[in-house]
């Protein structure tokens, strides 16, 4: 394996056409991925999935406001947990930017994204976390900072994670990768230059590369179905803003996946 997608959907209704032939596709050019579940159904059907592959691996949470009416049932998430190819609890957090009046949905939030950092713990998995601002704020991710931060002055190491599809600014930036949380992006990079000033300034050592697929894709694609293979544009849209070597920035980033998922790409197909 060469690149590794830390975030992707590919159990989702939008590949059930074509999945096995995307999936070696994806073997062909050297890329595997982490299927994250977004409630309980996604998360046992990303389970399903990576079974057949050993380049794939899951993720398993409830996502913030996709599905409002599942409530979180440790029990039943500790179990899919156990699965030994769940590499990351998720994807969780806190989510101001979808609810329409996100002031009620925040208590709701903040318990449930608590229990999945509790979970995190308890199996010694890092976090996926999906936290989003309301327009014109960082709030979401100010929030999200304070209570990692509360939880990592009482559990150390086993508070960790990646902040998918991050789109703060450099102070928040600054703020997780002193946490020791790592950084991902999209193919956004590929058609705007809004988050130029952070890809710049955070360490390689705390970025990720993801796709968010089926979402997002790269230019010229936009608007059309993306895929995991689309993190090859990701990497070299992360060089070209860094004025950096490509192999090296990719070989930095599948080492960077190495440490935070905690297991061995290299070698993978």
């Amino acid at each position: 394996m060469k690149y590794f997608d830390a975030h992707c959907h590919i159990q989702f209704d939008a590949f059930a056409a074509d999945r096995e032939e995307l999936i070696r596709s994806m073997g062909e050019q050297e890329v595997g991925g982490l299927v994250v579940g977004v409630d309980r159904v996604s998360s046992e059907r990303a389970l399903a999935l990576v079974d057949n592959y050993d380049s794939l691996f899951a993720a398993v949470g409830l996502h913030p406001n996709d599905c409002p009416e599942e409530e979180f049932h440790m029990s039943v998430y500790r179990a899919l947990a156990s699965h030994p190819k769940v590499l990351a609890i998720g994807e969780c957090g806190l989510d101001n930017y979808r609810p329409e009046d996100p002031q009620t949905t925040k208590k709701k939030q903040r318990e449930v994204f608590e229990q999945h950092i509790q979970l995190a713990i308890e199996t010694n998995k890092p976090l996926m976390i999906h936290s989003r601002p309301s327009k014109g704020t960082q709030d979401a991710y100010e929030d999200t900072i304070d209570i990692l931060k509360s939880y990592k002055r009482e559990h150390g190491d086993k508070v960790r994670g990646d902040m998918h599809f991050f789109v703060g600014g450099v102070e928040e930036a600054r703020q997780f990768v002193d946490l020791d949380f790592t950084l991902s992006y999209t193919a956004v990079l590929t058609f705007t230059q809004d988050y130029d000033e952070v890809v710049r300034f955070a360490p390689l050592t705390h970025l990720l590369s993801e796709t968010d697929s089926p979402y997002v894709a790269p230019a010229p694609n936009r608007g059309k179905r993306n895929d995991p293979r689309a993190v090859q544009a990701v990497i070299g849209a992360v060089a070209r803003i860094r004025g950096e070597n490509e192999e090296l920035v990719r070989e930095q980033i599948l080492s960077n996946a190495e440490r935070v998922f905690g297991t061995t790409l290299r070698g993978l197909k």
